[in-house]
């Protein structure tokens, strides 16, 4: 599995991170909002960037459930193959069956496939009714043609590029727009992002890890790793270093965790680092290490340096995110570097019971 987290980072480097998301792991994501609340997407329009029909489950996710979300629009945007290091070259099927094909375009355009109505009047809207054109440039986000339909969107869904996620989110962000998009575990303290998870403005999703299934790649991607696997004639990578970012709301971030007294996690805790060595203090920063989220005690007033994977169970309710503990020097939320015995350790969160 290490060895496939290093696939996905080299993927990322090289700029070759087109990486679809399976059906299943977005049906599986989107139900958790659409239970909290189920006219979340109803009469709002939703913008998929960097998807295309042909290969997408996104679209074809929110296509299939286009009525019964009450969706009043649904738009898709894909890059041109030569804008970028595309996986999937294949020629789509809305091309090659489509009167607007033009052979120049397809290589150097974008396209634009927009669901809005019944126009095949078969009585239902549904993925049969996307109609697309051929976009001016590239399908580029970061292009004027693109960000107008990003300013229309109430919504905006997609697994960006990894290498482009910094930009992706600030141009999410600057538009203060609702979204939900997937992203590696270290984006949370990202200068960009960070600031407003600390805020509470940001936050994951329901599901992180493990809980992404995997991601389709191409017959040319080499698998490595247990949970590598071949579906449906479809090639799968799975990573546990991914995870759903978003800010809007579902019910398991208002669940708080059940937790122990410090004095109960020395004596009971199943792990044998709590039993022996407890909560030591770092060098630098009065602030105890919490190893282990399940660990964290619930009697301690005092700053916590908890895993990252916290904010898989992080509720605002119960807890306060205060900073982190990095390099000391990222930010002005990053407070120290985490050492202990003079021992520099992996970057941590710092919180606080509420």
């Amino acid at each position: 599995m290490a060895r496939e987290n290093r696939k996905m980072q080299s993927a990322k480097d090289s700029k070759n991170d087109e990486f679809y998301t399976q059906y299943s792991d977005i049906q599986k994501e989107l139900n958790a909002y659409l239970e909290y609340n189920p006219d979340v997407f109803r009469g709002k329009t939703v913008l998929l960037p960097c998807d295309d029909p042909e290969w997408s489950n996104f679209t074809l996710f929110f296509a299939q459930n286009f009525e019964t979300f009450g969706l009043k629009k649904l738009i898709s945007t894909s890059y041109a193959p030569n804008s970028k290091k595309v996986l999937f070259r294949q020629l789509s099927l809305f091309e090659m069956n489509s009167p607007q094909y033009d052979a120049k375009k397809s290589d150097t355009n974008g396209k634009i496939f927009v669901l809005d109505r019944d126009s095949n009047e078969s009585g239902k809207i549904d993925i049969e009714d996307i109609k697309w054109k051929y976009l001016e440039g590239d399908g580029d986000f970061r292009s004027e043609e693109v960000r107008v339909l990003r300013d229309e969107a109430d919504f905006i869904i997609t697994n960006p590029p990894f290498s482009l996620f910094r930009e992706f989110f600030n141009w999410i962000m600057e538009a203060n727009k609702k979204f939900l998009i997937i992203g590696n575990i270290n984006c949370v303290l990202y200068s960009e992002v960070f600031p407003y998870i600390k805020n509470n403005k940001v936050w994951l999703g329901n599901g992180m890890g493990r809980w992404i299934s995997g991601f389709i790649v191409p017959d040319t991607y080499e698998l490595y790793g247990t949970e590598a696997r071949i579906e449906d004639g479809k090639r799968i990578v799975a990573t546990n270093n991914c995870l759903w970012l978003t800010n809007i709301d579902h019910g398991r971030r208002h669940q708080p965790m059940e937790l122990m007294t410090m004095a109960d996690n020395i004596r009971y805790s199943k792990h044998i680092f709590i039993k022996q060595i407890g909560y030591p203090k770092f060098d630098n920063y009065d602030a105890i290490f919490v190893k282990f989220t399940d660990s964290i005690p619930r009697d301690y007033d005092g700053i916590m340096a908890v895993p990252l994977t916290f904010l898989d169970k992080y509720n605002p309710e119960q807890f306060e995110i205060v900073g982190e503990a990095n390099h000391g020097s990222d930010n002005e939320y990053d407070l120290f570097k985490p050492v202990i015995n003079g021992k520099e350790l992996f970057k941590r969160l710092l919180i606080k019971k509420r």
